[in-house]
């Protein structure tokens, strides 16, 4: 596995990681522990260096899953984990965000013992709270770090001014926000703003919650846990739109003898190289196939093709239903 660095003076990782999310909610019912703990342990013998989670997935059992997975690899591999929502007593999401400074150090100590590890790679804010200012949020990571419980500091669908106020207090390392040939916003304002500051991407559901890889359609149905039935992007109206787009992937990834989804991986990688995608998979044979995307190489025309060939398509639906927002734990 090929290498880069998230940004200019963030940390060498794998030049793609894994989003481990799904594993243990999301997208229906969570998969088999024995079987999860094998994926993530088969993507580190793949190597995979670069581990996503959040302490809201679940709540906490993606943080506990991951760190009994990785404790092998102590030393070897890099965690990013995150915090920023509310959880009640009783370890369920409730409505409402908290990045006060004390609710911040309380995440990162339960983080640090569900991980299994003495500091966290990379700590996240997972959105933006707009009733604390992004300098304390900035500030109280920053003391982790100078502590020696934290190494990086991040921020997640975070706008470009919150990036660069955050920036002047504590150097972010890396920004995490949804990245890909369905959703190019990015591409307007942050990107340009990454590239000045030195800072690196994350590109979350690079392959569009799945519907990039062809394997979706307007007759799927989605397990009555699954996300996704809430999202307008994914009504089976919008599906149906939308497959104009995943048919012209799907041409060109046969052109260059390759699978959609890796045609879409390989696009985003060639975009900058400080953009490290966290493709998510609770199959193996899918994380075989994201993997060999890093070996996909796209020439200057290839990109153009791809390119007008997506602009030729108005993707319908939002994002997210309007009430959820920023509420939302993707």
């Amino acid at each position: 596995m090929q290498a880069r660095k998230l940004g200019k003076n963030g940390p060498e990782v794998s030049v793609l990681g894994l989003g481990c999310m799904g594993l243990s909610s999301v997208y229906g019912p969570a998969t088999d522990h024995g079987e999860a703990i094998r994926l993530i342990r088969t993507a580190v013998e793949r190597g995979v260096t670069l581990f996503d989670t959040a302490e809201i997935y679940g709540p906490f059992a993606n943080e506990l899953l991951v760190g009994e997975a990785l404790e092998p690899f102590k030393g070897n591999v890099f965690i990013a984990t995150k915090f920023g929502f509310r959880i009640d007593s009783e370890g369920r999401q409730v409505p409402g965000l908290d990045s006060r400074p004390a609710h911040i150090r309380e995440v990162a100590e339960a983080s640090l013992k569900r991980l299994r590890v003495e500091t966290i790679d990379l700590l996240y804010q997972h959105r933006v709270d707009p009733a604390v200012p992004i300098e304390e949020v900035a500030g109280t990571v920053g003391e982790l770090i100078r502590e020696g419980k934290v190494r990086h500091f991040g921020l997640s669908e975070a706008s470009a001014a919150d990036v660069r106020r955050a920036h002047g207090v504590q150097p972010v390392t890396a920004l995490q926000s949804e990245y890909s040939l369905w959703w190019r916003e990015p591409e307007d304002e942050i990107l340009p703003t990454l590239e000045e500051l030195g800072i690196g991407f994350v590109p979350f559901s690079p392959l569009g919650r799945g519907f990039l890889t062809g394997k979706i359609d307007e007759t799927t149905q989605f397990d009555s846990s699954d996300f996704r039935n809430r999202l307008p992007r994914f009504s089976a109206e919008a599906r149906k739109a939308n497959q104009s787009l995943v048919d012209v992937l799907t041409a060109l990834a046969a052109q260059k003898q390759v699978t959609s989804a890796q045609l879409a991986l390989a696009w985003l990688l060639a975009q900058k190289p400080w953009i490290v995608p966290i493709p998510g998979t609770t199959k193996l044979r899918r994380l075989e196939e994201n993997l060999r995307a890093a070996d996909v190489t796209l020439s200057l025309a290839d990109l153009r093709q791809i390119e007008a060939a997506a602009d030729s398509v108005t993707v319908q639906g939002a994002r997210y239903p309007e009430d959820l927002s920023r509420q939302i734990s993707r």
